[in-house]
């Protein structure tokens, strides 16, 4: 998948054979074998062009991570918590696209009130917070770096 998401567009087995093999020794027929695995699964969808097939993610990579991420979260038994620790992992770059994602998806009505019209000061908060829970939670990816999901077929 990850081949197929950096070229985001139709491509052949020829064009992800020859992008991994200047990585790596792989067959014609593993690829092949993999991009139908991942047609089967409905990761991608293919068309006919000739007697090969062009192959196209059916979502972005965003989207597969936020499923992902998603799917761990409605799992738990706690979801306050498992989100406490998530942010807890995160670097401080992180932290930060999380207040932009949630401003973007609180849209300007809900960041931010009229305090003149109200006669009140302004409580909506520019930045939304995010815990700073200070724990080692943190230090856990650079311990782990395998820790994270990997996308399929990768």
């Amino acid at each position: 998948m990850t081949r197929v998401w950096k070229w985001n567009r139709p491509v052949t087995v020829r064009e992800v054979l020859e992008d991994l093999q200047q990585e790596r020794s792989i067959a014609y027929t593993t690829v092949m074998t993999v991009l139908d695995n991942l047609h089967q699964k409905g990761w991608v969808r293919r068309e006919a062009e000739g007697r090969a097939y062009r192959y196209e993610a059916v979502s972005t990579r965003a989207a597969y991570a936020a499923a992902l991420m998603n799917e761990a979260w409605s799992q738990s038994d706690n979801p306050a918590a498992a989100l406490v620790a998530f942010f807890g992992m995160m670097s401080d770059e992180q932290r930060h696209s999380l207040r932009d994602a949630v401003r973007i998806v609180q849209g300007p009505e809900e960041t931010a009130q009229p305090a003149q019209a109200a006669g009140t000061p302004d409580t909506a908060q520019a930045d939304t917070p995010v815990p700073d829970t200070g724990s080692p939670a943190a230090d856990t990816r650079a311990e782990n770096p395998g820790s994270a999901p990997e996308a399929p077929g990768r």
